[in-house]
């Protein structure tokens, strides 16, 4: 994975994920980015699932009003917001995924918090994911 940055689109893996969003118009590949984390269960947490994951967050984060950064990495994703806002609402049911997945990839046998935990940038990455958090959390 080529990775340049703590943030959720600093990757090859979210930005790829990032163009199927283009093709959708509703919260499906959310939905479906945030299970198959949680569908692994306490199996060893693929690095791509997760990256997929985060970015499905910060669609979520940003769906609520809740942006966080924009940088050229992100364009793509907040053309999609801005034209989605006012129809596509994340329910209580996908933010709890949100934030289930969030653990989950912060947890045990994640390939993605293993590669920060062994590299230089893992407590910078941490901040990042928990910002992210709870940018998810705000207004509950």
């Amino acid at each position: 994975m080529g990775t340049w940055g703590v943030l959720a689109f600093d990757n090859d893996t979210a930005n790829d994920w990032a163009y199927d969003l283009e093709d959708v118009d509703d919260l499906a590949l959310v939905k479906s980015a945030l299970g198959k984390v949680l569908e692994a269960g306490e199996d060893y947490l693929d690095l791509d699932l997760a990256c997929d994951a985060l970015a499905a967050c910060e669609v979520l984060a940003r769906l609520r009003g809740q942006t966080g950064y924009t940088n050229s990495y992100t364009e793509k994703v907040d053309r999609w917001v801005e034209s989605h806002k006012d129809r596509v609402l994340p329910s209580e049911e996908l933010l709890s995924l949100a934030s289930a997945a969030i653990d989950r990839l912060l947890g045990e046998d994640s390939e993605l918090r293993e590669l920060w935990d062994e590299g230089a940038g893992g407590e910078e990455w941490r901040a990042a994911v928990e910002n992210l958090r709870q940018r998810l959390r705000a207004y509950f």
